[in-house]
């Protein structure tokens, strides 16, 4: 008796896992195990001297702070523009759309001159806020603001397909049985793109942490106040200070991996949550 082998167009299992670890190892896991290693030969007392700088620490909670605060404002404003685009025919539609991924296209330092020419005290938007006493460029709000330029693609991006795959009728169907628009979107469409938003969230905050280009024009860089750790890392290098850099940087990867894992942990545990209940 025949038998028949399921088809694959890539190598069998073993192959395929050989060429993922090795391509993995040579981007990511060797460049990264040269920073622990070179953060390890340091000693304790001068990696906490290099980590614990007050500048240094100003520089994690602006860096950190304003990620997740960035992330989060995506992940709202993410949802109405993933909403818009899906769910809405106007004029200009396609340039809309295309206009998402404009932060993936333009370099970070043309994004982060754009941003504080426009938001500076004498900026077309800037010294609108200036009139009222507030001041968006060259402080930690301009940080914020650079980093959900850069980051709301991700969370549109990533919300769209599964709203495109969200019918319809599940609406109406809600609405007939007397659901207002609150209770559908809090039972119906919000545990469907939930998982989505997370996945967002998550890519915005990744990409937000180690932002330079754009971030480093618009935020003063005044230390103890608009400092990014990046910069601190770059500071540095400049001073030939590498086991320096490479300590500050080893505790910027630590947490970012630590928030990343609990990011990706709730992930699983809501798509697990919801699949039980459908």
């Amino acid at each position: 008796m025949a038998t028949f082998r399921r088809y694959s167009p890539l190598p069998g299992f073993g192959l395929s896992l050989g060429y993922t670890i090795f391509y993995l190892s040579l981007i990511v896991l060797i460049p990264l195990s040269a920073v622990g290693s070179k953060t390890i030969g340091m000693g304790w007392e001068a990696f906490w001297s290099a980590v614990s700088n007050p500048r240094v620490v100003a520089s994690y909670q602006l860096s950190f702070g304003a990620s997740l605060l960035a992330a989060a404002v995506n992940v709202v404003f993410g949802l109405v523009f993933a909403w818009v685009l899906v769910r809405y025919r106007f004029p200009g539609k396609g340039l809309v759309d295309a206009l998402v991924d404009l932060p993936f296209a333009l370099p970070t330092a043309v994004a982060g001159i754009a941003l504080s020419t426009i938001y500076a005290e004498n900026g077309a938007i800037g010294g609108l806020f200036a009139e009222h006493g507030v001041e968006i460029a060259y402080t930690p709000k301009g940080v914020v603001l650079a980093l959900v330029f850069i980051g709301l693609p991700f969370v549109v991006r990533t919300v769209q397909p599964v709203l495109a795959d969200l019918e319809k009728e599940v609406e109406e169907a809600a609405a007939g049985l007397g659901a207002s628009r609150w209770q559908t979107f809090v039972r119906i469409i919000l545990p469907h793109v939930l998982p989505a938003l997370l996945t967002g969230f998550a890519m915005a905050f990744a990409r937000a942490v180690g932002e330079y280009g754009s971030v480093i024009f618009i935020a003063g860089n005044v230390p103890l106040v608009s400092e990014i750790t990046p910069l601190m890392i770059i500071t540095k290098l400049e001073q030939y200070d590498y086991e320096g850099a490479t300590a500050v940087a080893s505790v910027m990867l630590v947490i970012s991996f630590i928030l990343l894992l609990v990011i990706n942990a709730l992930q699983g545990w809501m798509q697990n949550r919801y699949s039980k209940g459908a």
